[in-house]
């Protein structure tokens, strides 16, 4: 009894200690178990989160740029692949050690140095700053190789701005350069890499449809940060694809024609305002602002006095020359101090007061009427014209015609130039004079114009409508307003007195005795009316009339500007034109030549008015 108690109770022992033990597990079990339960279900998001961002590196990237294509879809400003080094600052320990590193293998001037410095200081630490640009695969060979010895360094590739055609359309299509600090403070988005800001022309005009909105990579990367594999990549949404009004091939043949002149032409469509060619002369490569452009370069552009930089066909002004003396005409006829067949006689001056103006004939003109006055662009029977008209009514008829006014376009940089009236005269502390008015009278004194209002100017006066220039065609696909010419209003102007100055720049070309019969086009249905100007740059004294003045003979920078202005066909007008050809002495022979091998090659391409003859049939109406 004694033995089997005993064993009772050690029994009873061992089994509290095995309860006592199997609690123990149990709560040990119990607790790992809501442990494991936190961990993996509670706060499992937030370890896989914590886990991910060892291994994964997320970032955005910047959209593909949209494209630029002229009127057919050939593509202008369109883009490329980009090999590029980039540092996360925040997976580096020592970013100091890392860059020192990276300039050992890629060397880096002092100027990069100091712009990732300033990047990284700016910048928060997980947005990726560009190191190296346009890397060849030497450079990317060797920066893989020392991965290991360059944490936060990787190598991506991007888009960057290609423009096809360069120097051509620099001045339309513009440039993009990378956004500054300015830019950043306004749009932190465009910190991202690769990321590209227009800078001047269209690109600038309608960058933020260009631009379109950010994407996302995610990179599986090991312990020092070397990419190991591409996880997912959203590319984002492109800009916006941009159609302008601009002929490729047209553009180009003008730019070829303009030869080595420091010189601008514009080509509008007549009926619609579509600006078909804009060529500005000497040009500059825009691709070089896309990568920076450097010291010497920079300093070459801006000491050429030939100006590459200035699109001189919407930003140049110009005294417009005898091209104004249409503004002038209808001016005197809409205000009935001239009629059709009024006359004035010009002996080869006008002497006003003790100031003698002169004519370009010194022989003078003899007696005319409103259309002889403009086939022999007399100067004498337009500074008559201009003083019994007043310079406000000048200046109003100039301003309706498209001189002097904003004309809208999309170019940044365009400028409206002057038409000063007796209220402008006024805001400069001075009062207005006839010796004013007189050398308004032919686009002389303070008028200043451009080529594109020249155009303009000649455009209106061909259809009769107040079009706008404009070159913007499509955008996103969508064709925007503007293609029709009922797009645009009727001028009001009387249509007998439109018909009027169309016969005088008719006569211009084509009657013998005009101004520009070098001009003139000798094919069917293709004949051109125009107007020659040549606007002085600087005042000719009484002393050097007296001694025989040549204005050919002065150095280039003294010489007048050349001008020319038309449109065709005369009957059915389609194509308007200006040539300005900086300090080439006279409008007759420097632009009109010009004018009208532009206006050939324009007829010639439209199959509307293209002619049934051979290019050297074609070739012979050149005179």
């Amino acid at each position: 009894m004694g033995r089997i108690g005993k064993e009772l109770k050690t029994s009873a022992v061992f089994t509290r200690r095995a309860l006592l033990l199997g609690a123990g597990q149990l709560g040990v079990f119990g607790a790992l178990g809501v442990k494991l339960y936190r961990v993996q279900i509670v706060e499992g998001a937030r370890y896989a989160t914590l886990s991910d961002s060892n291994r994964i590196s997320a970032r955005l990237i910047a959209p593909p740029r949209g494209r630029i294509l002229d009127r057919s879809g050939v593509v202008i400003g369109g883009n490329r692949l980009n090999w590029r080094a980039m540092l996360t600052a925040e997976r580096t320990d020592n970013v100091d050690a890392t860059l020192d590193t990276f300039a050992q293998i890629v060397p880096l001037a002092d100027h990069e140095r100091a712009r990732i410095e300033r990047e990284l200081h700016h910048r928060r630490r997980f947005i990726p700053v560009t190191l190296r640009e346009f890397l060849s695969w030497e450079d990317m060979a060797r920066i893989e190789v020392n991965a290991p010895d360059l944490p936060g360094v990787v190598v991506d590739v991007g888009t960057t701005r290609l423009y096809p055609l360069g120097p051509a359309l620099a001045h339309v299509v513009g440039y993009v350069a990378p956004p500054n600090e300015v830019d950043v403070a306004d749009d932190p988005t465009l910190a991202l890499p690769g990321i590209r800001i227009g800078r001047s022309g269209m690109e600038k005009a309608h960058d933020s449809r260009l631009r379109g909105h950010a994407g996302a990579v995610q990179m599986e990367v090991n312990a020092v940060g070397r990419v190991i594999r591409e996880l997912a990549r959203q590319e984002g949404t492109p800009g916006q694809d941009l159609g302008l009004t601009i002929d490729v091939g047209l553009q180009q043949s003008v730019l070829e024609r303009l030869g080595e002149e420091s010189a601008s032409a514009v080509v509008l469509d007549a009926r619609n305002g579509e600006v078909l060619a804009m060529t500005t002369n000497p040009s500059f490569d825009p691709s070089l602002f896309n990568s920076g452009v450097s010291q010497a370069q920079w300093v070459e552009w801006t000491r050429n006095r030939r100006a590459p930089l200035i699109n001189k066909a919407a930003a140049g002004l110009y005294p417009p020359g005898s091209t104004f003396k249409m503004v002038v005409a209808l001016a005197g006829l809409e205000s009935k101090v001239m009629g059709p067949a009024d006359r004035i006689t010009c002996p080869g001056h006008l002497d006003v007061g003790d100031t003698r103006f002169h004519c370009w004939n010194k022989r003078g003109h003899g007696s005319l009427d409103m259309r002889g006055g403009l086939k022999n662009s007399c100067d004498v029977f337009f500074y008559e014209v201009a003083r019994r008209t007043g310079i406000d009514r000048v200046a109003a008829m100039a301003n309706q015609l498209g001189i002097g006014v904003d004309l809208d376009i999309e170019l940044p940089g365009a400028r409206k130039g002057l038409m000063p009236n007796r209220a402008w005269s006024r805001t400069q502390g001075r009062a207005w004079n006839i010796g004013d008015t007189i050398s308004c009278g032919i686009g002389q004194g303070y008028i200043q114009t451009t080529p594109l209002a020249l155009a303009t100017y000649a455009a209106r006066i061909a259809s009769g409508r107040a079009l706008q220039p404009h070159l913007t065609r499509s955008i996103g696909g969508v064709v925007q307003k503007g293609a029709m010419p009922t797009d645009w209003p009727v001028l009001d102007l009387s249509e007998r007195w439109l018909h009027l100055v169309r016969e005088g720049m008719w006569a211009v070309v084509n009657e013998s005795g005009g101004t520009a019969p070098i001009a003139r086009i000798n094919l069917p249905g293709m004949q051109m009316a125009g107007k020659t100007g040549s606007s002085q740059v600087r005042r000719v004294t009484r002393e050097q009339r007296e001694h025989g003045y040549n204005s050919a003979k002065l150095p280039w920078e003294f010489r007048p500007h050349a001008l020319f202005v038309c449109y065709a066909p005369y009957d059915a007008p389609r194509y308007a034109v200006a040539v300005v050809v900086e300090h080439g002495n006279a409008g007759a022979a420097a632009a009109a030549p010009l004018g009208r091998d532009i206006m050939i090659d324009v007829l010639t391409r439209d199959p509307a008015t293209r002619p049934d003859a051979p290019a050297q049939q074609i070739a012979a109406v050149r005179p």
